[in-house]
C-alpha cells in the first residue's frame, strides 16, 4: 500500500460502509477498512461468503417477526414456551438479549420499531395489527412489554396498554434495572433479567 492516503476515493467508499452500520463511527471504520484490505484472498472470500449465505438463508418468522431459517421460528414452534404470555419487543435482536437471561419461557412479538411521531413512525407502520389478531384468539393470558426505556419505547409500551386493556388481558412491563435512555442492546445479562423478573403490572 506505497504511498496510500486515507483520502483516496476507494477507501472513503470502504469507510462510508462501515460507518453506515450501527454503533461503528470513522475510526472503527477506519480499522475495519485497514483490517480487510489486509486479509489474504481466501480468508476475504469466506467472509464474504458466511455473509452472504446468512443474508440469503435468514428471515423473518411469520408469526413473531424474529429471526429464522424457516418460515415459522423454532421458538413458536416449541411446545415448551408458555403459550399464554407473549413477550413485545421492538427489533427481532432483542429476542436474543432476552433470551440471553434465561428468565422468560413464553412467547414473542416483533413490533419493528417504535411509535415515534417526529419521525413519522405511528402505530400502522408497526407490527400492532399483527399482535392484535394473536391476542384475539383467546390464549394468551399475560402481554410483556418489553419495549426500550426510551420515550418512544415508553409511547408505544403505553399505546399498547390502551388498546390492549378492553381485552382484560394481564398487562406487564420491564421494570427496575434499565437505564433510562438505554436499548437492552447494552443492559447486561444480569440487569436484563431482574428487569423481566420486576415487571410491573400497567
Amino acid at each position: 500500500m506505497e504511498g496510500f492516503l486515507l483520502s483516496d476515493p476507494q477507501f472513503q467508499k470502504l469507510i462510508q460502509a462501515f460507518s453506515s452500520l450501527p454503533g461503528i463511527g470513522k475510526k472503527s471504520a477506519t480499522r475495519i477498512g485497514f483490517h480487510i484490505l489486509r486479509m489474504d484472498p481466501s480468508t476475504f472470500q469466506s467472509w464474504l461468503h458466511h455473509i452472504e449465505e446468512a443474508k440469503t438463508k435468514l428471515r423473518f418468522c411469520d408469526d413473531c417477526g424474529g429471526l429464522t431459517e424457516e418460515p415459522i421460528c423454532s421458538i413458536c414452534l416449541s411446545d415448551r414456551r408458555d403459550n399464554g404470555i407473549l413477550c413485545v419487543v421492538e427489533q427481532p435482536e432483542d429476542i436474543f438479549f432476552i433470551e440471553n437471561t434465561k428468565e422468560y419461557s413464553g412467547k414473542y412479538h416483533v413490533l419493528n420499531g417504535a411509535i415515534s411521531p417526529l419521525d413519522g413512525i405511528g402505530p400502522e407502520q408497526l407490527r400492532i395489527k399483527q399482535l392484535m389478531s394473536r391476542l384475539d384468539t383467546g390464549e394468551i393470558k399475560e402481554v410483556l412489554i418489553a419495549t426500550n426505556p426510551t420515550l418512544e419505547g415508553d409511547a408505544t409500551a403505553s399505546y399498547l396498554s390502551t388498546v390492549i386493556k378492553p381485552m382484560e388481558i394481564k398487562i406487564t412491563r420491564i421494570a427496575h434495572g434499565i437505564t433510562i435512555g438505554g436499548t437492552l442492546e447494552y443492559s447486561d445479562q444480569y440487569t436484563l433479567g431482574k428487569a423481566i423478573k420486576s415487571r410491573l403490572t400497567l
